[in-house]
């Protein structure tokens, strides 16, 4: 696969959701009365025959609808095409069709400390007074109500179900990490990864790119994330550069230290980010895990640096390496 990623303009095998900056949910432009949101939500969730592992994908800062559009087509397009290009290389990924929606938020705003304070602000707001992780927490509930759930006793490993993955960047991880936490429902117990959850809804994985939050996040906010009480059973995976120029001044300057993304999660295992030759081992992760990305996410405007300077098959590996091991 070509390095950086291709743009992949001609990707069209995802869905949309889109919401406004109180994160109410959109539908031509209008937002959908709350007590719709469920009916038009299944509208939207209209799985294909054999789809094995779906992916669920928020960006971050700096991204018009068109960018979204765009950023969410590299991805996806290269989950996709990494994997046909060396299916052997994750052997538990057999019969792998992967299916993907993107969720939109407004997130442009000047490069400056003020345009940063903003969308935090608006990022913050729309999951906590806002709609987006009650929206959010509705799509991955249905998702989870939808796919042939792989959670049976004793036959993880090898049942058909589906698998779920949701990928966050800058302030997206902080929608997802609100949606998950307002995702709760009945126990579940799952056999792949070494922990379990209290719900029977169940985030195989979170991966964050370039998080924007403070570093200590998953010890407070976040907390339930990791400590078994939210719906996510897989590990917490988080890029960690310190070439990211947003997180490490943008963010210093309101919050009174680098974010997450160019420092990592406070008291967290680190494991280096993998070239494609290298496979990943289920015991390099903790339930946090800092992947140190700095080898490869070193480049990007001054103002910004490698804040977004994420489009890279080995970005993509580590996503397809967390889908095998959650079998």
């Amino acid at each position: 696969m070509r390095s950086p990623l291709p743009t992949a303009d001609d990707f069209t095998d995802f869905d949309v959701i889109r919401l406004d900056t109180d994160g109410a949910l959109l539908t031509g432009g209008e937002r959908v009365p709350p007590g719709r949101v469920g009916a038009h939500l299944r509208t939207l969730v209209d799985l294909p025959r054999g789809v094995t592992d779906i992916f669920v994908f928020v960006h971050g800062w700096q991204n018009t609808g068109r960018r979204a559009d765009a950023a969410s087509r590299r991805l996806f397009a290269g989950i996709r095409d990494l994997h046909a290009e060396d299916p052997a290389r994750y052997p538990a990924l057999d019969g792998f069709r992967p299916y993907f929606f993107s969720v939109q938020w407004p997130s442009q705003s000047l490069p400056t400390t003020a345009g940063y304070r903003k969308i935090r602000d608006r990022a913050h707001a729309m999951t906590t007074t806002g709609d987006a992780a009650h929206v959010m927490a509705g799509l991955l509930g249905l998702l989870d109500h939808t796919r042939t759930s792989p959670y049976r006793p004793d036959t993880l490993r090898t049942a058909g179900g589906q698998f779920l993955h949701c990928v966050g960047h800058s302030f997206g991880c902080r929608l997802l990490g609100e949606a998950i936490r307002a995702a709760a429902s009945p126990d579940q117990r799952v056999l792949a990864w070494p922990w379990t959850s209290a719900h029977r809804f169940a985030v195989d994985s979170f991966t964050g790119l370039q998080m924007a939050a403070r570093t200590d996040v998953f010890q407070h906010r976040f907390r339930s994330l990791v400590d078994g009480s939210a719906p996510i059973v897989g590990p917490v995976a988080l890029t960690v550069s310190p070439h990211d120029r947003a997180l490490s001044l943008w963010h210093q300057l309101p919050e009174g230290e680098p974010g997450l993304g160019a420092r990592g999660a406070l008291d967290a295992r680190s494991v280096p980010l993998h070239r494609l030759d290298e496979p990943y081992t289920t015991d390099e992760f903790g339930k946090v895990t800092n992947v140190d990305a700095a080898w490869r996410f070193n480049r990007g405007p001054a103002a910004l640096g490698a804040h977004s300077d994420i489009w890279y098959p080995e970005t993509i590996h580590l996503l397809l390496s967390l889908a095998a091991l959650s079998r």
